[in-house]
C-alpha cells in the first residue's frame, strides 16, 4: 500500500505539476535514497541511484524526523556532494511530505523549518556581439541545412529560447504578419515572444526551403535531413558544430548560452528587466536578476580597460 501511494505522489507531480520525466526520475530517486538511508544509514550513501536497495515507500518517511533529515543533508555533502545536489534532494522530500500531509497520510513534515544549502550563483557566459555576429554568420546559406541552422542560430538569439522550446515550435506557432512565437514553456506555460526581423528573415528563408529535407507530415518547425524533428541534443550538436568553426577559444557554449546572451545583450541596452523576465519565461523575478549582475560585471570590465586611472 504505501509503495503504491509514492506511485502515487509521483503521478501527482507529472499530472497535476506538468514535471518532466528527467526530474520525476530524480525525484524518484532521491526519495529512494533517502528511505535506503532511513533504513541502512550512511553506507546507502555509497550506492548509485540504480542500486537503491530501500525502494521509497511511505512507511519510511513516516518513520523519518528531522534529525533524519538532517544528517541525511550533512552526509551527502561530507561525502562530496554539491551544495545543488543537496539543495534538489531536500526539495524533493519537502514536496513529498507536504504532498502526504496535505493527503492526511502524514501528520509530522520534517522538512518545516530547515533551511536550503546556500547556493553559490555562477554568473552565465555570454558570448560578445563581434562573437555572437560570427557565429549567426557562419552556416552556408546556398544549402537547405545551411538556412535552418542559420535559422536555428537566429531564433535562439533573438527570442531567448530554450533549446526544447525551439525543439517543440511547431508552424502554427509563427506568426510571422505579428513577429511574434508561440512557445511552449517549462510545465507546458505559453508565452507570447517577439522576434527581430534577423531572426524572421532566416526563418522564412529556411521554411521556404524545408521541403527540400523531405515532406513531413508533422507540424514541427526544425527537421532533420530527414524530415524528422530536431531533438535538444541534435541543437546542441548543431551550435557546438558553428562554434568549434568561428570561435575554438570558446569552451561549453551551448543554445542556453545564447539564451545567457539575449537577456545581457537586452539589458546591457536598457530592457526593463521584467519585460525580459517575461520573454524568457521566468516565473521569479531572481532568476532572471542575475543577467543585472552579468551587466555590471560587463560595464566595470569596460570602465577597467577604458579609464586611465581604473
Amino acid at each position: 500500500m504505501s509503495a503504491i501511494d509514492i506511485l502515487q505522489y509521483l503521478n501527482y507531480l507529472r499530472v497535476e505539476r506538468n514535471f518532466s520525466k528527467h526530474t520525476l526520475r530524480a525525484y524518484a530517486n532521491d526519495l529512494g535514497m533517502f528511505c535506503d538511508y532511513v533504513e541502512n544509514g550512511v553506507k546507502a550513501l555509497q550506492r548509485s541511484p540504480d542500486d537503491i536497495r530501500s525502494p521509497a515507500t511511505l512507511d519510511a518517511l513516516k518513520r523519518a524526523g528531522k534529525k533524519e533529515v538532517r544528517s541525511f543533508l550533512a552526509h551527502l555533502q561530507t561525502s562530496g556532494d554539491s551544495a545543488r545536489t543537496a539543495a534538489r534532494k531536500l526539495a524533493a522530500l519537502r514536496s513529498a511530505y507536504t504532498y502526504f500531509q496535505r493527503m492526511e497520510q502524514i501528520t509530522v513534515n520534517p522538512t518545516e523549518g530547515l533551511r536550503s544549502p546556500r547556493l553559490s550563483k555562477p554568473l552565465p557566459d555570454v558570448l560578445s556581439i563581434p562573437e555572437v555576429t560570427a557565429l549567426l554568420e557562419a552556416p552556408d546559406l546556398s544549402t537547405p541545412l545551411g538556412k535552418r541552422d542559420r535559422a536555428i542560430l537566429e531564433v535562439l538569439y533573438s527570442c531567448g529560447l530554450r533549446a526544447a522550446e525551439l525543439a517543440g515550435l511547431r508552424m502554427t506557432d509563427v506568426f510571422a504578419d505579428q513577429q511574434t512565437l508561440r512557445v511552449l514553456g517549462k510545465r507546458k506555460k505559453e508565452r507570447v515572444v517577439p522576434i527581430g526581423m534577423y531572426a524572421l528573415n532566416a526563418l522564412r528563408d529556411y521554411l521556404s526551403s524545408r521541403h527540400m529535407l523531405g515532406a513531413p507530415e508533422h507540424s514541427i518547425v526544425f527537421i532533420n535531413h530527414r524530415g524528422g524533428p530536431l531533438t535538444t541534443r541534435s541543437i546542441q550538436r548543431i551550435v557546438e558544430r558553428y562554434v568549434l568553426l568561428t570561435l575554438p577559444t570558446r569552451h561549453e557554449v551551448s543554445p542556453h548560452t545564447l539564451r545567457h546572451t539575449f537577456a545581457t545583450h537586452m539589458l546591457d541596452a536598457g530592457a526593463d528587466l521584467r519585460v525580459v523576465q517575461e520573454i524568457l519565461g521566468h516565473e521569479s523575478l531572481s532568476s532572471t536578476q542575475i543577467y543585472t549582475h552579468v551587466s555590471i560585471e560587463r560595464l566595470k570590465q569596460v570602465y577597467r580597460d577604458a579609464h586611465p586611472h581604473a
